[in-house]
């Protein structure tokens, strides 16, 4: 920037830098402004009837099927106790909230709740939130299961392929995260999952980018189902495990199926993961056939000389293989 002298005067002379400058933020404030219309409300959903529907699962049947265009669904601050269903034919749905901790989807259904028949409703049948469709996004929104501490109570079953989570929250105990379906790629990124048992579970190729992993009371984090024929199952990628469960109580994981594969890189990990990691589920076969990684863990939680044995501390040629677009099999979660 230079200021030169005219007639007794100081004027601004832009040199090159500056011109490079004010042409950046211009830019800026295009992008912005492009970024706003993208993501402009198809539906606004609003309990007080304000917007366009009183409820979520108004606002989804209202999605044309199988759209390829991306339908906006913007949802205002509130409580929504619903037992939501994202038919597959309902392809492409954005839920975008107003606020992260006050725009809340929940239910309170759990496995060993009677349906009308008098029967188990099951894991399956305990979720509070079933995602089939193709395309399926989320931003700021709390999933919630509120049933509590009564065993398997899903606040999510994510069944559909190329789904996005991003500033999402995940709240419930044991099984809140259901990531379903052996060929469905899922991304997650700075988002709040917490839980007891199994808290993380599924077949799922599914990437968490920067998420806080919340351990409650004492269990498992990750109960991976993962195929043989898939070559990524969970990647936790620059997350924080924190919780209020007591020291050496939790596991990384335990293998749900045989194949189950999971890797924990650049993680921060407390005390209360126990020293060994990982658990077989009883079985020394799953040790031959589970593949269990971590690379670079830190933190009083991370002890590379005392994990179990059949586990895997990652070498930098390894790591190097743990790619988003490698482990997506070419899908950009974040593409524009």
């Amino acid at each position: 920037m230079k200021f030169i002298l005219l007639r007794g005067r100081f004027y601004f002379k832009p040199n090159q830098i500056d011109m490079r400058t004010i042409a950046l933020f211009f830019l800026t404030v295009f992008a912005l402004a492009a970024h706003a219309l993208e993501v402009k409300p198809d539906f606004i959903v609003a309990a007080d009837g304000s917007g366009n529907f009183k409820t979520v699962q108004e606002a989804i049947h209202a999605v044309p099927d199988f759209r390829n265009k991306t339908t906006v669904i913007f949802i205002k601050k509130g409580i929504y106790k619903e037992k939501l269903v994202l038919a597959a034919s309902k392809k492409n749905v954005k839920l975008i909230g107003e606020s992260l901790n006050e725009t809340v989807l929940t239910y309170d259904d759990y496995a060993q709740k009677k349906n009308t028949f008098g029967e188990e409703k099951g894991t399956s049948g305990s979720s509070s939130f079933y995602i089939y469709g193709e395309g399926f996004s989320a931003e700021n929104i709390t999933f919630e299961n509120s049933s509590g501490p009564v065993g398997q109570a899903v606040a999510v079953w994510a069944g559909g392929d190329k789904s996005v989570f991003i500033n999402c929250r995940f709240l419930g105990f044991q099984d809140t995260l259901y990531t379903y379906g052996g060929n469905n790629r899922q991304y997650y990124k700075n988002c709040y999952i917490e839980g007891t048992v199994d808290f993380i579970f599924g077949a799922a190729t599914a990437w968490f980018e920067n998420c806080t992993l919340y351990c409650k009371k004492a269990g498992y984090i990750t109960a991976a189902s993962t195929a043989d024929t898939t070559k990524f199952g969970y990647v936790f990628n620059k997350c924080i495990i924190k919780g209020d469960a007591p020291a050496n109580s939790f596991y990384l994981g335990r293998p749900w199926r045989p194949y189950a594969k999971v890797a924990y890189l650049n993680c921060t990990l407390p005390d209360l993961i126990r020293p060994e990691g990982w658990n077989n589920w009883g079985k020394t076969s799953n040790e031959q056939t589970a593949y269990y990684a971590e690379y670079k863990s830190l933190g009083k939680g991370a002890n590379p000389g005392s994990r179990a044995k059949w586990s895997h501390q990652l070498t930098d040629m390894e790591y190097s293989a743990y790619i988003l677009e490698n482990v997506f099999r070419g899908w950009k979660p974040e593409a524009k």
